[in-house]
C-alpha cells in the first residue's frame, strides 16, 4: 500500500508487534475448513469495522484492499 495519505485511512505501520498479530491471525485459521475461515473472517471484518466506526476510512480500505 502507498504511505501518502489520501484520506483518513493510516498506511503506516500502527502496531507495536504486527508479526505478533499477524501471527495470532493465522494460528486463529488453524483446524478451520474453507467455509470456517471465511465465517470467521466475515466476523473478524465486521467486529474491526465496528471499531473503527468511520464509514469513509472503511471505504477507502476497501478501495485500497482490492485486487488492482
Amino acid at each position: 500500500m502507498n504511505d501518502q495519505p489520501s484520506g483518513a485511512l493510516r498506511r503506516t505501520l500502527n502496531l507495536a508487534r504486527p508479526d505478533e498479530v499477524y501471527n495470532a491471525i493465522v494460528d486463529a485459521h488453524k483446524g478451520l475448513d474453507d467455509a470456517a475461515c471465511r465465517d470467521f473472517d466475515a466476523r473478524l471484518i465486521l467486529l474491526l469495522a465496528n471499531h473503527v466506526g468511520d464509514e469513509a476510512v472503511i471505504r477507502e480500505a476497501l478501495r485500497e484492499a482490492a485486487p488492482k
